[in-house]
């Protein structure tokens, strides 16, 4: 086969292939032909990825500020709810530890009345706006002229400013004078002669002060000339047993009645028991210690009738079973310790007052 056999046969070829192809009028004239290209350009390829890339960080902007904002908005209320329950958490601390301040104040105020100590002072909060501002530097200078401490754990200015206020105040209030003796009192003491002690309690307030002022410069004087009659005897009679026995049972009375003197200083000693001390102290100032030491005896157990076995077997009132329950009667020994200590601490003085001024009967020597 030649090239021109070839030729003819490819262009027959070319030929067949263009008639198989629609035609224009098969496919309408007014539908325009849609170029399609074969090949695309690198440039609008990348701009497309660009583009696309672009749209797709947008996105996912998008997604995270809003996931930003949902958090932020959920911590927030998270935050509130916690401030909410810590202010509540605080409001009630506060409460509870007031309440408990409160509660302790007044055990503490019945503990010193039982005791016969004195009153805790009132603790009136200061309100800082009303006080003088002090500079910081200044303040530091006067709390430290006071021995005070400058600045406390977790104290601001205002709070050490109220403790600077309540200093003032405290420094400002008069000490009353604590007289030496035996048992430290405020209760000014009487000269020998002023010391004898009436028979009956007086009425007027005046009166029963200077009463309670004698009976207290009594027992003073008593526990002095006590501890100094220990103090003269021989070193071997101090040390042995017995010496130390005595000088204990002299210690352990003047703290037992260191609760009286307060009830003295305080004017708060009752008369069911303020009658009976001043006859027992009557008595033993007239050397007639077997009728004080009843009287004694009459103060500690009382004169009630003590009930043995059955004290009711019918439903009558009998004439002496009224006898069991007389409130005057009572023994005052019993009521509590305090009172009970106080007691037999004036049993002992008694008991040392005959030795050391000895009656001139010797009927009225306590056996």
């Amino acid at each position: 086969m030649d090239f021109a056999a070839l030729m003819s046969k490819e262009i027959s070829k070319a030929k067949g292939s263009d008639s198989s192809k629609p035609s224009a009028k098969d496919t309408g004239k007014g539908s325009p032909a849609v170029p399609t290209k074969k090949y695309l350009r690198r440039a609008d390829v990348e701009a497309a990825r660009i583009e696309a890339y672009n749209e797709e960080q947008e996105r996912l902007a998008r997604e995270r500020e809003e996931r930003m904002a949902n958090k932020r908005k959920l911590e927030d209320e998270e935050a509130d709810r916690n401030r909410e329950r810590e202010e509540k958490k605080r409001r009630l601390a506060e409460e509870s530890k007031t309440r408990r301040e409160a509660e302790e104040r007044a055990k503490e105020r019945e503990r010193r009345r039982r005791l016969g100590l004195p009153d805790l002072p009132e603790d009136t909060p200061a309100d800082g706006d009303k006080e003088e501002d002090i500079k910081e530097e200044e303040l530091v200078a006067k709390l430290r002229e006071m021995n005070a401490p400058i600045k406390l754990f977790g104290e601001d200015h205002q709070a050490r400013l109220r403790r600077y206020s309540r200093l003032i105040q405290r420094a400002a209030v008069p000490k009353k004078k604590v007289t030496d003796g035996p048992i430290p009192t405020t209760l000014e003491p009487v000269s020998g002669g002023q010391m004898i002690i009436p028979a009956n309690i007086p009425k007027d307030q005046e009166s029963r002060l200077f009463l309670f002022r004698q009976l207290g410069s009594y027992f003073n004087m008593v526990l002095s000339e006590w501890e100094l009659a220990l103090a003269k005897r021989d070193v071997s009679v101090r040390e042995s047993f017995q010496g130390k026995q005595a000088f204990n049972a002299m210690t352990q009375s003047r703290e037992n009645m260191t609760p009286l003197f307060r009830l003295f200083e305080k004017s708060e000693l009752e008369d069911g028991l303020l009658e009976p001390i001043v006859e027992i102290v009557h008595k033993a100032q007239q050397r007639r210690y077997v009728d004080a030491n009843d009287a004694y005896l009459r103060v500690s157990i009382g004169k009630a009738a003590w009930p043995i076995g059955v004290t009711m077997v019918g439903i009558h009132e009998r004439s002496a079973r009224e006898k069991l329950h007389q409130s005057d009667q009572q023994a005052h020994i019993l009521s509590d310790e305090i009172t009970r200590k106080y007691l037999q601490s004036i049993k002992r003085c008694l008991s040392f007052a005959q030795v050391r001024w000895p009656p001139e009967d010797q009927l009225q020597m306590m056996g």
